[in-house]
């Protein structure tokens, strides 16, 4: 009795954990599609075309400022 007990357990375990898997397998797969890769690739680029962008200003500022070039170039100085 016992080993069909733990038969039963083990094959309803299984069929949960098959249909798990299969519901999460077909969530990714939609969200892979080539337009929200092409989304997310566009993002990442933006967002690190920007932050290089902020970096190259900072560090114009820091050399000016290091340079004495701003206060060179201002007439009431």
């Amino acid at each position: 009795m016992r080993r069909i007990f733990w038969a039963a357990l083990g094959a309803s375990v299984g069929v949960l954990i098959a249909r798990s898997l299969r519901t999460q397998a077909e969530q990714v797969r939609d969200s892979l599609t080539p337009g929200s890769i092409l989304a997310n690739v566009a993002d990442s680029v933006t967002g690190f075309l920007d932050e290089v962008r902020a970096g190259m200003a900072e560090r114009e500022e820091e050399l000016r400022s290091g340079l004495g070039l701003d206060t060179a170039l201002d007439p009431d100085a």
